[in-house]
């Protein structure tokens, strides 16, 4: 049965309103500004649906749903050009911006303009496109009338400047642009402050400066050009005192207020910025992001029944800290030896990021219960997304038996977490450092070779292997081959070094081994450095210094065995 005029009428729009609404295509690139689709009218034109236009539409829009844009834009563009109908053209346009085709999709905007000329989403599309294109004598004459006549909303048309011209290719072009464009209007803080951003963007931050001053000179009291100003500040201590010159002065300003408090952070000035997030509390009870702050403020300053009041409020509302407030709760609660409440905020965690971390906590607290078998069923029960987290509860449950004193059986945990997971690389340090314990030193370095093969960059791995052979003094060209490639990937690791200052020691060069471990000493003053400089000074005669080094070191960790083991060597 053929097509009647009115059925052909109705049709074409019914199609092109069921395309716009296919999601195939209908998206745009982010960079044009696109408002919602002005309404299919009657008072458009009544396009006659010959078979040829039918079947070219329908031929565009299945070339899209396949993914074929290059055949559907160039159909579309074709329909637009023959019927001029401004619905077809307006989805060419879309088309032609969803394969970032540009100056095609400005032959298209310009078509629908010809046909339906007061169209306010082609207008701005236009203008967008002019930008992204670099046509500035174009986009120049467009925008100047529109700035002419915009009257008591010059301001806002002023700051939509900035959006129109971000996508423009060249930088600096725009910013020229910009300068042309507000050169009528500088009278008004609005226009000092688009020419700030398109300073900036042209990577001129001295000129944005300058502009964003004369603004705030215009309209002092203007948050958002206070903080765009302090964004320029070269370090945290300046953008602080810039930021609470201008709260103290208007102490209402809560955006500026907000952004003051985190600049006290920035800055370490945790107490002054505790007070600001405070302040902004006062009137903002419920904002989970400011409680967030202050709770997390109060722990850095010790203050921890302030910090748990905050959590508490925060644990009861919906907010994406939420559970993190639980596991600081549990925290709090571990560390002041409330352990079975400790147990029940950790196991309100049953999901998110946070699960995990939760779960690893819950066992410590249960072993601190002695509670041991308790605490690796909570392990075992533990569900993992990845090899990786399911080592991480392998090597929690081989350190509580490793404390316990089990080591044999902390060894044969990680060691039969490797026949499930053979080349997962902490995995394999840990068995490695657990084997060297239960006197296994062939499997250590069995599993420290293959970490090697699997993790070649990893330096810790050549540097245990290395410090093994050193420490059991076997092989020690080979050990010093190793840490030397250790050094290489981590040049002023304290731990590395020294490893090199005592293999150099075992090779019977011990002045060149005093060298390595004084800096290994002073970059970290661990007990076991400690320990190998004492006995390479005591082999050089400087019994006085090991003397020194020794005491101090024990003062300070009077339980480390290795340290302890060395001065009773010397000094029985």
């Amino acid at each position: 049965m053929p097509f009647n005029v009115e059925m052909k009428s109705r049709l074409l729009p019914a199609l092109i309103a069921a395309a716009l609404a296919s999601p195939a295509l209908a998206q745009e690139v982010d960079s044009i500004d696109q408002p919602p689709p002005d309404s299919l009218t009657d008072s458009l034109p009544r396009q006659e649906l010959t078979p040829s236009v039918l079947y070219d539409f329908l031929l565009a829009e299945i070339a899209g749903t396949r993914g074929q844009a290059d055949l559907s834009l160039k159909t579309h563009m074709d329909l637009a050009r023959t019927t001029r109908d401004p619905r077809i053209a307006r989805r060419a346009v879309e088309i032609a911006l969803f394969s970032r085709h540009y100056d095609q999709a400005l032959e298209a905007v310009r078509l629908w303009l010809e046909a339906e000329p007061d169209a306010p989403q082609a207008r701005q599309m236009l203008t967008s496109l002019l930008a992204v294109t670099g046509r500035d004598a174009e986009l120049e004459a467009d925008l100047a009338p529109q700035l002419a006549a915009a009257d008591k909303g010059i301001g806002a048309q002023l700051l939509q400047l900035s959006r129109t011209v971000a996508r423009h290719p060249d930088k600096k072009a725009a910013q020229s642009l910009v300068d042309r464009l507000t050169e009528p209007y500088l009278s008004l803080p609005e226009a000092h402050f688009v020419r700030a951003q398109a300073a900036y963007a042209a990577g001129n931050p001295p000129r944005a400066a300058a502009e964003l001053d004369q603004a705030l000179v215009l309209r002092p009291d203007w948050e958002q050009a206070v903080l765009a100003r302090a964004q320029l500040g070269q370090n945290p201590d300046e953008i602080a005192r810039y930021l609470g010159q201008f709260v103290s002065e208007n102490p209402k300003a809560k955006e500026v207020r907000l952004a003051y408090a985190r600049s006290l952070v920035a800055a370490k000035q945790y107490s002054e910025a505790r007070q600001q997030f405070q302040t902004l509390l006062a009137d903002n009870s419920e904002n989970g992001d400011i409680i967030h702050a202050v709770a997390v403020l109060s722990l850095q300053l010790n203050d921890a029944d302030e910090a748990e009041k905050q959590f508490r409020h925060l644990a009861g509302m919906k907010h994406q800290e939420s559970e993190s407030a639980r596991l600081y709760l549990g925290e709090i609660a571990e560390k002041s030896k409330r352990f079975d409440e400790a147990l029940r905020w950790y196991g309100e965690i049953s999901g998110g990021d946070k699960y995990l971390q939760a779960r690893l906590h819950m066992a410590q607290v249960q072993y601190r219960q002695q509670k041991l078998d308790e605490a690796r069923s909570t392990l075992h029960e533990t569900a993992a997304t990845s090899p990786d987290e399911r080592a991480r509860l392998l090597i929690a449950e081989s350190q509580l038996l490793r404390d316990a004193a089990r080591l044999d059986d902390a060894y044969a945990v990680l060691a039969d977490g490797l026949t499930i997971h053979p080349g997962q690389p902490d995995l394999l340090y840990e068995a490695a450092m657990m084997a060297e314990k239960v006197g296994k030193p062939d499997a250590g370095e069995l599993h420290l070779r293959k970490l090697i093969v699997v993790r070649p960059d990893y330096a810790h791995a050549s540097n245990a292997l290395g410090y093994s052979l050193a420490e059991r003094n076997i092989r020690l060209d080979e050990a010093k081959q190793l840490i030397d490639r250790a050094l290489e990937l981590a040049p002023d690791d304290p731990f590395i070094l020294d490893s090199k200052g005592w293999v150099l020691f075992r090779l019977g060069d011990a002045e060149a081994a005093l060298e390595v471990l004084k800096k290994a000493f002073s970059l970290r003053g661990d007990p076991e450095i400690a320990a190998h400089l004492g006995e390479v000074l005591w082999s050089l005669d400087c019994k006085d210094e090991a003397r020194r080094i020794w005491s101090a070191a024990a003062k300070a960790n009077p339980d480390n065995e290795t340290l302890a083991g060395t001065i009773r060597k010397f000094i029985p």
